[in-house]
C-alpha cells in the first residue's frame, strides 16, 4: 500500500458490474466523472451523483479526517505496532477487517498493487493512479463480516494502544481517534456490502 505522507484519499463505492463495463484503463476516470461536479457543501458521509442516470457509485467524505490519507496510514501503522499484544481471536478479527483497507501484513500482496487481479491497471504502470484500495464485492462482504466480529472487541485494544502508540509521533493522536476512524471504516464496508458493491481508494 502506498505510504505517502502528503497523499489524499478519495474513497468510492461502486457497482462492480457497471464499473467493469468500462475499459480497464478508464475505470478510475469513470468514477471521477460520475461524481463531477463535486458536492462542496462539506457534508460527511456518502454523496451520490446528481442527474437522471441511476446512481451506480458514490464517494465518501470521512467525518474524522480532512481528506488526507495520513490518519489512515497512521492507524494502519498503529495496528501493526499493537497487534502482537492482542489475543489471537481479537487479532484475527481486526486483521481480517483492516487487511487491505489501511494495513497489510504482507504489503506485497496488497490487491491495490496488482490492480485487483486485472480489474484495474497494475501499480507498475505510471500512466494510471496508484490505487490506495481495491476491494471487489466479495472482499467487501468479508470485511463487513470481520467488522461484526471486531467491533465488540475495540475496548480490548485500549491497553495495547497505550503501550505501543500513545505519545509516539506518527501514531494516531488518541485511542478515541483511532477507534472513531475504525468505526467509520466499519460503516463504510457495511454499507458497501449491503449494496453488493466494491470499494476503490484513489489518491
Amino acid at each position: 500500500m502506498l505510504r505517502g505522507m502528503g497523499v489524499d484519499l478519495t474513497l468510492f463505492m461502486a457497482d462492480w458490474e457497471r464499473l467493469g463495463s468500462f475499459p480497464v484503463e478508464d475505470r478510475t476516470r469513470a468514477l471521477d466523472e460520475a461524481m463531477w461536479p463535486p458536492d462542496d457543501d462539506g457534508r460527511p458521509g456518502w454523496q451520490f451523483p446528481a442527474g437522471p442516470e441511476g446512481a451506480w457509485c458514490a464517494v465518501y467524505a470521512f467525518r474524522t479526517t480532512s481528506g488526507s490519507y495520513r490518519p489512515h496510514w497512521r492507524a494502519g501503522d498503529g495496528w501493526a505496532d499493537m497487534r502482537p499484544l492482542v489475543d489471537q481471536p481479537v487479532r484475527g478479527a481486526v486483521d481480517g477487517f483492516l487487511g487491505g483497507l489501511i494495513w497489510d501484513e504482507v504489503p506485497a500482496e496488497d490487491p491495490a498493487l496488482t490492480g485487483a487481479d486485472g480489474f484495474f491497471p497494475p501499480a507498475a504502470d505510471p500512466r494510471y493512479p496508484h490505487l490506495l484500495l481495491a476491494a471487489p464485492p466479495g472482499a467487501v462482504r468479508e470485511k463487513a463480516e470481520a467488522w461484526r466480529r471486531a467491533e465488540p472487541c475495540l475496548g480490548l485494544l485500549r491497553a495495547p494502544f497505550a503501550a505501543e502508540c500513545e505519545g509516539w509521533a506518527g501514531c494516531p493522536e488518541s485511542f478515541e481517534a483511532f477507534t472513531a476512524l475504525l468505526r467509520e471504516w466499519g460503516g463504510v464496508v457495511t454499507e458497501a456490502a449491503r449494496r453488493g458493491w466494491g470499494l476503490v481508494g484513489v489518491p
